[in-house]
């Protein structure tokens, strides 16, 4: 007898399971769609018909990230259903500080073997996502890869199109010595610095995800869970009313890495580090470690997730009108004549 026939099933592939999960993905993608898009789920391209009305000079935006090992929690705690959600808000966050408005987005999910229950979870999040920034889910890709992902392992990529007037682009040029720093409370971690945490919580701590911690008021996969915050209804209402010089949204590198990126060269920006309270989650991170204070601004938010230039004698206003939208915010530091450095000080 010869050997026995192999199909794609036996080498771990499972195509019927994957049109299963295909089909729940179809009807949550579809909840996000509105008249500009042109095509269906399933087809091998996205048609998008932007409305360029109001737009003298329509330029188009884009960006793409991932979750980084934010997607372990999900892992560990079996909940999948808001990363998807924390991958779009992030996204929306990268273009927001250009002064963009989202109109589209895709997403990559790739896994070891497909699960339609999971995949329909991480779906439901972006979906909500999208919905809740008028933007359609144009499409994306599902791979089964058996063998590069461990047994219930995955990992996403979001990928987002925005638009904005090209006159209306902003982009740090216009940040001048006087001008006003301020940030936006974060939530939590946001989608940054898990790495760390996961060793500091789960090794360091020896907590378990559904252990309570009492500083924190809720277990250690809540905290950690907790979703990546958008600014972009806040920043829309706030560009309306006032001159926005530049805006940093703070994630990997911390307010060093990322307001370094909107300086121009004869500037600096001086963060006064004890100008917002820092969260609790920073400070049991920070204690479990311990993690130094450099190490900490390197690695986190610490609680600002966004940052705005503004003139001075605009600042007491912007900050109003945040309060007035039910968000926190801080003045954080000042614009000083330098070389385009970050200086944080004590």
């Amino acid at each position: 007898m010869g050997e026995k026939k192999l199909n794609y099933a036996a080498s771990g592939v499972d195509i019927a399971e994957g049109d299963r999960a295909v089909e729940r993905i179809k009807k949550l993608a579809k909840s996000t769609f509105n008249e500009s898009v042109l095509s269906e789920i399933g087809s091998f391209g996205g048609l998008f018909k932007p409305d360029l009305k109001g737009f003298n000079e329509p330029v188009l935006i884009s960006s793409a990230d991932g979750v980084g090992t934010k997607l372990k929690i999900a892992f560990i705690t079996g909940k999948h259903d808001t990363v998807g959600e924390d991958l779009v808000n992030h996204c929306v966050n990268d273009i927001l500080v250009h002064g963009a408005r989202p109109i589209f987005f895709m997403d990559y999910i790739g896994t070891g073997k497909v699960k339609q229950d999971t995949i329909a979870e991480i779906i439901e999040g972006f979906s909500r996502g999208c919905k809740n920034h008028n933007m359609a889910l144009l499409g994306g890709e599902m791979a089964e890869l058996p063998d590069f992902y461990h047994p219930g392992e995955y990992d996403l990529a979001g990928f987002i199109v925005g638009i904005l007037d090209r006159q209306k682009i902003i982009n740090g040029a216009d940040i001048k010595s006087g001008n006003v720093l301020i940030g936006l409370a974060s939530n939590g971690l946001h989608t940054n610095g898990y790495t760390l945490a996961r060793k500091i919580f789960f090794e360091r701590a020896g907590l378990k995800a559904e252990d309570n911690v009492d500083t924190l008021g809720m277990t250690a996969g809540d905290a950690l869970l907790k979703v990546h915050k958008s600014y972009y209804h806040l920043i829309q209402r706030l560009m309306d009313r006032f001159i926005i010089k530049g805006m940093a949204h703070i994630t990997g590198g911390g307010l060093k890495g990322n307001l370094v990126r909107i300086l121009p060269d004869d500037v600096d920006a001086i963060i006064d580090k004890k100008s917002w309270p820092v969260l609790p989650i920073f400070k049991f991170l920070a204690e479990k470690g311990p993690v130094d204070e450099d190490d900490m601004f390197e690695a986190f938010n610490m609680g600002i997730g966004y940052v705005l230039a503004v003139c001075n004698e605009e600042a007491e206003s912007v900050m109003s009108e945040v309060k007035k939208q039910g968000e926190t915010s801080y003045i954080i530091g000042k614009i000083e004549t330098g070389t385009g450095n970050v200086i944080l000080k004590d």
